[in-house]
């Protein structure tokens, strides 16, 4: 079959399960011209579904995002049907957005696949089963694939298209040229655990737990760092308190175990301990934070304690550009700074490693442990700084520090000294997570990209990301890290270790066998 032509001639589709996600791809789908028979278990539910969906169109119009002219139009063509497994003969196409269960899916396709025609394709709108798995109950499991659409479905631009081990090799493409006419972004995802979005993501939570395992930061400094440095929207720890950890934690193991337990998605004893207790989050009032009539409340930012100024030395082993960022933003203050090679016996040492632990540095170089301290220099120091203190600091010295820090006019999060501090293990962790991926060959790079930037709200994908910041500084976090902590979810994966010595973007596959055959 043609797919560019079938995707072009769909003009009925219909939609079995009228929940949230049912409501908003039936939404989307008759304001791109699609006809649309509207199904669901319970009768009511139907009409309450059309009801809602024209509503939500009559406030694009009023917002001008739609005209009324095709406002009208979108709204005849949603179709109640009383009978999910009503004959469909002339329907191109079958969506299914029933609970996420596997048994209940099954038995569904399997009685569908009776009542469609030669030419129907059916899509199963999971977020987590594999698509392999429910197309087991098919007689023809090759007219099964996933088109796992976001909520809110017209506003989260994603659709992840996903082939099942039998599905037919025209439908992935025919289903993603269907996704782009009615307006949305897709990308090929694999069948695998977490498809493409709940995989990528993995290394952002993971990390941040397992930092607060650690005793490093607090959950509020964590999501501070985050969104000031890394420029995320939210942080991790507010992220699961929004999605609810009845829904993170879940997804965190089925991910993990779903790949054999590999050390780089490897959950946290802590989101089960708290799901058991029944601290989800926002839907419970009270998770990482707590709510009050659904506001979040966070802490003040802390409140710097007075203290003796001192002249500051940055390390000379630090990188030279980092060290003179680092000394323009204190020159611009009253601190003294100190620029020889060597600190003077009062001055405070701060030092801006990536991957290793002040203490660890210090060693290394003979600085004086006991009045050296690590500021990340991840992100340039135009945000939020961060200072790491060890358990050997005077904190008298500790002090001055964070003062000097402070004068800059920029907010300063302390957090115990440890490889790599925060910002760096979370972005390495990302990125990391997001190279293994393509080194599977699960995805595309570009992708991978898409998939994170659209599905998670990132400010750049995690591939485009690591070669933002330079996959050699990515590559060493992860080695420092791996080399002080002796852990294998820091191992870096071979797609960033090939492309850093090659010089080859990560955000490229590079050259490839096939290519000498061309």
């Amino acid at each position: 079959m043609d797919m560019e032509q079938w995707a072009r001639q769909v003009s009925a589709i219909r939609v079995i399960g009228t929940g949230v996600m049912g409501r908003g791809i039936a939404q989307l789908a008759a304001a791109a011209g699609i006809t649309v028979e509207l199904s669901d278990a319970r009768a009511e539910a139907v009409d309450e579904a059309i009801s809602y969906i024209g509503g939500m169109y009559d406030k694009l119009v009023a917002k001008g995002r739609m005209n009324e002219t095709d406002a009208a139009a979108a709204k005849t063509r949603l179709r109640p049907l009383g009978d999910p497994l009503a004959p469909a003969a002339d329907c191109d196409l079958v969506i299914e957005a029933v609970r996420e269960d596997l048994e209940t899916k099954r038995e569904l396709f399997a009685a569908l696949e009776k009542v469609v025609g030669e030419r129907t394709v059916l899509a199963t709108n999971t977020s987590s089963l594999l698509v392999t798995a429910i197309a087991t109950a098919l007689s023809d499991p090759s007219r099964l694939a996933g088109l796992h659409f976001f909520n809110p479905v017209p506003l989260m631009r994603l659709v992840e298209v996903i082939a099942g081990a039998r599905t037919a090799a025209w439908i992935p493409e025919a289903l993603t040229d269907l996704v782009r006419r009615m307006g949305h972004e897709p990308v090929r995802a694999p069948d695998t655990p977490g498809f493409l979005v709940n995989h990528a993501g993995r290394g952002l939570p993971t990390e941040a737990l397992q930092l607060l395992s650690e005793g490093i930061a607090e959950p509020v400094d964590i999501d501070r760092i985050a969104r000031d440095v890394l420029g995320l929207k939210m942080g991790p720890f507010e992220l699961m308190d929004l999605t609810g950890l009845d829904v993170s934690h879940p997804v965190l193991e089925t991910v993990w175990s779903g790949f054999h337990n590999e050390p780089r998605l490897r959950p946290s004893h802590i989101t089960r301990t708290r799901m058991q207790a029944g601290l989800l989050g926002r839907k419970t009032g009270e998770g990482f934070y707590t709510y009050v009539d659904g506001a979040r409340q966070e802490p003040p930012e802390p409140t710097p304690p007075s203290a003796e100024p001192r002249p500051i030395w940055v390390d000379v082993e630090t990188d030279a550009e980092v060290r003179d960022q680092l000394n323009a933003l204190l020159l611009a203050t009253d601190v003294t700074v100190e620029l020889g090679q060597e600190p003077s016996d009062e001055a405070i040492v701060l030092t801006t490693p990536y991957g290793s632990s002040v203490t660890a540095h210090g060693d290394t170089w003979g600085l004086p442990l006991e009045r050296t301290f690590g500021v990340d220099p991840l992100g340039g120091f135009t945000s939020r700084l961060t200072l790491a203190v060890h358990p050997g600091a005077d904190p008298a010295a500790g002090r001055s520090a964070l003062a000097a820090l402070a004068s800059t006019g920029r907010p300063v999060t302390v957090v115990r000294d440890a490889p790599g501090s925060v910002a760096q293990r979370l972005l390495a962790s990302i990125v990391n997570v997001a190279c293994g991926i393509a080194e599977q060959r699960l995805a595309d790079p570009r992708d991978i990209d898409t998939a994170v930037r659209l599905g998670l709200g990132y400010p750049r994908g995690p591939l485009e990301w690591g070669d933002h910041v330079g996959p050699e500084i990515v590559q060493s976090i992860l080695i420092g890290l791996q080399e002080e902590t002796h852990d294998p979810r820091y191992r870096p994966s071979q797609w960033l270790l090939e492309r850093t010595a090659a010089g080859v973007p990560l955000t490229s596959v590079g050259t490839t066998p096939a290519d000498l055959y061309r």
